[in-house]
């Protein structure tokens, strides 16, 4: 009988397929791998994000007294820091091996189940905890109504073109499914054959928006979100010399490690699968149009790629009668506004996502004829 020789490399490269498709939050973020920053400073890798450019006008058949205006294209880096272990370590007695496991195979597969709840409870921290400058409320009585105001808050952001993601925990999607006019008789994605934790997570195409359940996630949270609005890096740690069976592999920009070896004085494997996790936001410097219909780049970096909403909780939008200078920029570009004490309430309907309409270029979301004092250069004049 031939000898059936288990190659680390090949169950590994299994694991780390596993791995990744036993993801969803990570899953919908932009991934990097660490391989090609191996060696730098401090723990960090910096990811390079597009610098932003504003547009110039220069007056037709003007006198050319006045020179044309240069502008310095910079590109941003984004560091992401590397502040963890993620891993599952098991130990096997001989009876185990010989009579309780067919290969390893299905110990792996647990192994990388526990580093993906790892890995999901990471994401899901630094989810709740980026900074986010707007929250909208998904009014229980008008969740259609409340949807569409937030993909024209999106609209308004300007975030990049790609796909936009809402994350759903658990009493939102109860909510959402329950209301007939949220997806009408639509078929859930999920309930196809698809193989990967994503796919079976995602119960929706609607309002331009890809609605995906998170269940670590607070029930009555969501979160509106494009997937370069967070950075996930991973790499596996290097297999050390002195081990004899181990191996690192990656896929699609998950990466782990696996080591087994055996414990001699108390007849027993050892099985170690770990991965080095990072996270980090992405923030934007955003153009905007001032009152001379010059193009000016914003003075403060926004986290504008993703908001928060709640179930019945509490708006928070740029003030028009606030002192908050980074707000009020956000509020001059965007057109996003909170009511004014001294006009309508909120709950009121959304205005046209375009502010072109308006001759001040201010418009609030959620409320009905609403103006606030025109602070659209406040923040770059004062500087």
């Amino acid at each position: 009988m031939a000898h059936e020789v288990v190659k680390p490399e090949k169950i590994a490269a299994v694991a780390a397929v596993s791995l990744e498709q036993n993801l969803v939050l990570p899953a919908v973020m932009h991934r990097e791998g660490i391989e090609q920053y191996k060696g730098a400073e401090g723990d960090t890798i910096t990811v390079k994000v597009p610098g932003v450019l504003p547009y110039r006008s220069y007056g037709w058949r003007n006198d050319r007294s006045a020179s044309i205006q240069f502008d310095e294209y910079k590109e941003r880096k984004v560091a992401v820091t590397f502040g963890d272990d993620i891993y599952s370590a098991v130990r096997l007695t001989d009876e185990q091996n010989d009579f309780d496991l067919d290969g390893w195979t299905k110990l792996m597969a647990a192994q990388t189940k526990a580093v993906g709840r790892g890995l999901e409870r990471g994401a899901v921290n630094k989810v709740l905890n980026a900074p986010y400058e707007i929250t909208l409320k998904l009014d229980s009585t008008k969740l259609r109504t409340s949807l569409i105001k937030a993909r024209n808050v999106m609209d308004r952001l300007m975030v990049p073109d790609e796909q936009r993601i809402m994350l759903l925990g658990s009493d939102v999607e109860a909510a959402l499914l329950d209301d007939d006019k949220v997806f009408g008789n639509a078929a859930q994605v999920g309930e196809s054959d698809a193989e990967s934790a994503l796919r079976r997570a995602i119960l929706a195409d609607r309002y331009g928006f890809t609605f995906i359940k998170v269940l670590e996630l607070p029930p009555t949270t969501a979160i509106a979100m494009v997937s370069s609005a967070f950075i996930f890096a991973s790499g596996a740690p290097s297999v050390p010399q002195s081990v004899g069976f181990g191996a690192a592999a990656s896929y699609e920009g998950v990466a782990l490690r696996w080591i087994r070896d055996y414990d001699m004085e108390k007849t027993r494997d050892r099985s170690l699968v770990n991965t080095y996790p990072g996270f980090r936001e992405v923030v934007d410097t955003l153009v905007g149009v001032d009152a001379e219909n010059q193009a000016f780049v914003s003075n403060y970096e926004h986290f504008v790629r993703a908001f928060k909403l709640v179930l019945d909780g509490t708006e928070v939008l740029p003030d028009p009668d606030g002192d908050d200078e980074k707000a009020t920029e956000l509020g001059n570009i965007t057109g996003i506004w909170a009511a004014s004490n001294a006009t309508a309430s909120a709950d009121a309907a959304t205005v046209p996502a375009s502010t072109e309409d308006h001759a001040d270029g201010t418009a609030v979301v959620g409320t009905e004829g609403a103006t606030p004092t025109n602070r659209r250069s406040k923040a770059k004049n004062e500087a």
